[in-house]
């Protein structure tokens, strides 16, 4: 008791300084989560969130057995796999060439165009790629028509937003994960580099043995936060670019659009609720496997 009284003497200022912040996760983050409650209920606005009538398990049931669970968590999870993988290989490959450009000012400008595509918000990118693939006016289906080739109707193939949805996260996101990157390799003591060139190894060898070695921590701590977002599916390029296109959603509905879809089209809130909570609880189960996986692998290199 009297060292819980000369800490508080000691650190007082401390604690009432992380006041406001203790207060701010309270009410937005942990009182929100009673809403779980909504999953298990036929909810109706009349009846509220506890006049409502409670239905156990039937909502899990009717997103299982209707095939729509596994379609959306097949879909959330494999585009963010990609987003992850492919994002990362990209920028890290990036960043290494822009660490080998000599020239300044081509260094900084090329960086700069490329972080562009970042402030870019998706509500403009919908615009532009809606513009772009119109099928009666779009800038592609108008090439198209004078070369003398058939028009593409983009918005009723599925497929084809399987790639176009990757190049465009792509398109948006390189910029910025390259200067995370760029920012590692600026930090790794240039001592490692001139004893390689003494030592007589190309770039190649000095790529492989000093830089990607120094870039697996950024990499891990950027893996593992990506990895506890990987079924949160990017709501905002799913929604501005496909919209409601019911025709694509075998291959772009994800579990962010299939919640907002039950809770502002079809008010269907205890559906959305409990696809909400068992993305909330799959994510939380992923992250801490994946960071067992790692801490048993290296400790060092694992978030806790």
């Amino acid at each position: 008791m009297r060292n819980k009284t000369n800490e508080l003497k000691k650190h007082g200022l401390l604690y009432l300084m992380a006041i406001p912040a203790c207060l701010f996760f309270i009410l937005n983050s942990y009182l929100p989560m009673f809403g779980i409650y909504l999953a298990f209920t036929k909810y109706n606005f009349r009846g509220g969130i506890f006049g409502s009538p409670f239905i156990g398990f039937e909502n899990f049931k009717y997103l299982l057995e209707s095939g729509t669970l596994f379609r959306i968590t097949r879909n959330t999870f494999l585009y963010n796999l990609v987003f992850i993988l492919l994002g990362n290989s990209l920028q890290i490959v990036t960043a290494i060439l822009l660490s080998k450009i000599a020239n300044r000012f081509v260094k900084r400008t090329t960086q700069s165009l490329m972080f562009l595509p970042y402030f870019v918000s998706y509500v403009i990118l919908g615009v532009f790629v809606y513009n772009l693939l119109n099928y009666e006016k779009g800038l592609v289906n108008s090439l198209l028509i004078q070369w003398g080739m058939e028009r593409f109707d983009a918005f009723n193939t599925p497929l084809f937003w399987i790639f176009g949805l990757i190049a465009a996260y792509i398109w948006k996101w390189l910029g910025y994960g390259t200067v995370i990157y760029l920012a590692a390799i600026s930090g790794i003591p240039e001592e490692y580099y001139e004893a390689a060139n003494i030592d007589g190894a190309n770039a190649f060898q000095q790529i492989r043995y000093i830089t990607l070695p120094s870039l697996k921590p950024t990499f891990i701590t950027l893996l593992l936060l990506s990895i506890g977002r990987i079924l949160r599916g990017q709501f905002d390029l799913f929604f501005n670019i496909i919209g409601n296109n019911g025709v694509l959603f075998s291959t772009t509905d994800v579990i962010d659009t299939f919640v907002y879809r039950s809770v502002a089209k079809t008010f269907d809130i205890g559906l959305g609720s409990a696809a909400g909570l068992y993305q909330s609880l799959f994510g939380f189960a992923l992250i801490m496997i994946v960071n067992g996986i790692i801490k048993h692998i290296n400790e060092d290199y694992a978030l806790f």
